[in-house]
């Protein structure tokens, strides 16, 4: 189904063109009702839709000073909400914020929350999750299949081998295949 027009057409016997400031202020106001936004992710938005600098920054201004942007709550709520719903690490939670414009400061104190041995606790959840999926395959094709489930996710190299190596622990020819893959140069 189309999506129906933002706005309508303006017309010759419209007023004239709104000012600047109530534009911006508008298009804030929509993308905040719709969703929690970056004050990058606002300033994108009023900029394609052709308002200029000052007018962005003095709108972008006064919505932080009030409370209604604030990159510091979005990225610490990302952080959380994402680590805890889709299983990501932080290396994927930066580069998602990161992508949003928060700047590097905010996005290094948000995951400081996340300590290291939530991020293991919940790669170890997701191995267990996807493990009975993998039964009957080559211990290799497993192996490679859980690792690059965490991959996927962001979660190092070494984090992922290990996790994937004590959950399964038990069985002695995936364990062949990890010593063999740590083995290797």
């Amino acid at each position: 189904m189309p999506r129906p027009p933002r706005e309508p057409p303006a017309r010759a016997d419209d007023d004239p063109e709104p000012d600047p400031e109530s534009v911006a202020r508008t298009i804030a106001l929509r993308r905040l009702a719709a969703a929690p936004q970056t004050r990058a992710q606002l300033d994108e938005a009023m900029r394609r839709r052709g308002v200029p600098d000052d007018v962005r920054k003095r709108v972008l201004t006064r919505f932080t000073e009030v409370g209604l942007v604030d990159d510091v709550l979005f990225a610490q709520a990302w952080v959380h909400s994402r680590h805890a719903g889709r299983g990501l690490a932080g290396r994927a939670l930066a580069a998602e914020l990161h992508r949003r414009g928060v700047e590097r400061a905010v996005v290094e104190d948000a995951l400081a929350d996340l300590p290291p041995e939530a991020e293991e606790a919940t790669a170890r959840r997701l191995v267990a999750t996807k493990l009975s999926a993998t039964h009957g395959l080559d211990p290799a094709a497993r192996l490679r299949r859980l690792v690059g489930l965490l991959a996927r996710k962001g979660y190092p190299s070494g984090m992922a081998y290990r996790v994937v190596r004590d959950v399964l622990a038990d069985d002695t020819a995936v364990d062949d295949v990890l010593t063999e893959v740590e083995a290797a140069p």
